[in-house]
């Protein structure tokens, strides 16, 4: 693995470890909700990660407290840089979870740094910062704290419903900074989500938490993210979600088609290929140009989409709390720690 490569003769720019040479601690628990994960537990030498120019994301900076994610959606970008720990992108990804036990602190370090000049620091642009390992490690309310305590902006993109666990330093960092709160909702497809988010709370569940924040004054957007080609893009089931995005009290919602990056691309056909073969050959048609759906139906879902959220009166995407989300970056992912969404 990447981390074995340690020691006192500083490593070849190719072979940096990307974790100090604290021992890396393997566990398994026995419980149902973690049967079958192992979490390597790292000390990791920074927690801030610079996300390149030409990724072309609306913030310069991220923290990414695990690496992996039990969430197990089928076509999770991020797997690719699994591979980059010499870790399995398909089940290895869902299972196998990097543990930056040493995050909380660490930031707190980073952020009363003189050289930090306070930029906003968005979180859940990898892998899910509130997946399932969250209710066992508990960094992110260490890691709320060093922002809150900086006034340093924020935003947080999840699918988990564990966030509403730390509402309360959500709301005392808003009080002082500038906080966005985004969920990703793709679809309300129970049945496809069953398949192809199978470790995710139920769409319904996700829009509790969009209900809940707005209750408790955090603007929340969603989103739409992915629509699936075939399986959740009828005019009727973009209607059914956009329906429910704006009855959960979303103060925007933005759409985003399934893109299939390379170690993505591979699980995900494995994917359809067992659960609906016969769309093998419209996606290899729609994808034939690369990891993106052709322009013309990404511009369909759009307008689609946002006709839907006049209708049902879901404001444009700048109401609410300040939210730094973005669309993914055309630009392909060079290395572990450059980070594009989903």
């Amino acid at each position: 693995m990447r981390w074995d490569h340690l020691g006192d003769t500083p490593p070849a720019p190719a072979d940096i470890a990307l974790f100090g040479a604290d021992a890396v601690t393997t566990r398994t628990f026995d419980t149902p909700e973690f049967r079958g994960i192992t979490f390597h537990e790292v000390r990791a030498r920074s927690i801030l990660n610079r996300v390149p120019g030409a990724s072309r994301m609306p913030f310069e900076w991220t923290v990414n407290p695990y690496r992996g994610c039990t969430h197990a959606c089928v076509y999770c970008f991020a797997r690719k840089t699994h591979g980059y720990l010499d870790l399995d992108t398909g089940l290895g990804f869902d299972s196998q979870i990097v543990v930056k036990i040493n995050a909380p602190e660490l930031l707190t370090r980073q952020l009363a740094s003189r050289r930090w000049q306070g930029a906003h620091i968005a979180m859940g642009t990898n892998v899910d910062c509130y997946q399932r390992a969250e209710g066992r490690y508990r960094l992110m309310p260490g890691i709320l704290t060093a922002l809150r305590d900086r006034a340093n902006p924020f935003s947080i993109l999840t699918k988990g419903t564990l966030i509403l666990r730390d509402l309360e330093l959500l709301t005392q960092a808003a009080q002082v900074t500038e906080v966005g709160v985004s969920v990703s909702v793709g679809f309300t497809d129970e049945e496809l989500w069953r398949t192809i988010e199978p470790g995710t709370p139920a769409p319904h569940r996700r829009l509790d938490v969009v209900r809940a924040l707005g209750e408790h004054g955090i603007g929340c957007g969603v989103l739409m993210a992915p629509v699936v080609p075939f399986l959740g893009d009828s005019p009727e089931q973009l209607r059914a979600t956009v329906r429910a995005i704006a009855e959960a009290g979303a103060v925007s919602v933005t759409p985003l088609v399934l893109h299939l990056r390379p170690g993505a691309r591979e699980w995900f056909t494995s994917w359809l290929e067992r659960h609906h073969p016969h769309l093998v050959g419209r996606y290899e048609r729609m994808y034939a140009g690369g990891a993106y759906a052709p322009t013309w139906y990404q511009r369909r879902i759009t307008r689609q989409v946002h006709e839907l959220a006049a209708e049902f009166g879901i404001g444009p995407a700048d109401r609410g709390a300040p939210r730094r989300i973005a669309h993914p970056s055309p630009e392909p992912s060079r290395g572990p720690e450059q980070l594009t969404l989903l």
